[in-house]
């Protein structure tokens, strides 16, 4: 890992994470997780009396994360292998906070991925999207037609409402660049 990308994990993830909402002893999902360049300074936030699970496909890119928080000596994340599905296997609202970084442009159904996030946040939880890849960022694969006002629409249509937006240097894969972040609070499904 470069240089930038170790002291972002260090000292900027934490500042922008924390910005976004993410407070000590909290629990918080990172689908789609890679080498855990959110999950690292998530884990550093919520502290030993909070817990990330960091969830993803790819083993080699989980084994890198484990790596890394072993470094740093944090013992609070919880590593998620998965077949590429939606599912989390985590129990119903179970997570304060559930960040989708860079992957919603991968997911084909995003309407049960946001069922998934919605499941497993606690009553007004948070739910942290950097859409990446929309139609002024980039465009690629299932956001390449879409605006982040869109991305908002479609996210709210499925019991979310739109909170605020937070700019700033993010990670997207190894490097860093200029991005936004999408937070929805979760509402409580009509019956």
């Amino acid at each position: 890992m470069n240089e930038e990308m170790k002291s972002w994990e260090e000292k900027g993830g934490i500042r922008f994470l924390k910005r976004v909402g993410i407070k000590p002893g909290q629990k918080v999902l990172d689908f789609g997780a890679r080498v855990g360049h959110y999950s690292i300074p998530a884990a550093a936030i919520v502290g030993n009396m909070g817990n990330v699970y960091a969830l993803d496909k790819n083993k080699d890119s989980l084994n890198e994360l484990k790596r890394k928080a072993g470094e740093q000596k944090l013992e609070n994340i919880t590593l998620v292998k998965t077949n590429g599905g939606i599912e989390t296997g985590l129990e119903n609202n179970s997570v304060d906070v559930a960040l989708a970084y860079d992957v919603l442009h991968l997911i084909g159904n995003r309407k049960k991925l946001y069922g998934e996030i919605h499941r497993v946040l606690i009553e007004k939880g948070l739910f942290s999207v950097y859409p990446k890849h929309n139609k002024l960022d980039q465009p690629e694969q299932s956001l390449k037609n879409l605006e982040p006002k869109d991305i908002v629409k479609e996210i709210e249509a499925h019991n979310f409402h739109f909170k605020e937006k937070h700019c700033g240097l993010l990670s997207h894969d190894d490097f860093l660049n200029k991005g936004c972040v999408l937070n929805f609070k979760k509402k409580e499904e009509l019956r």
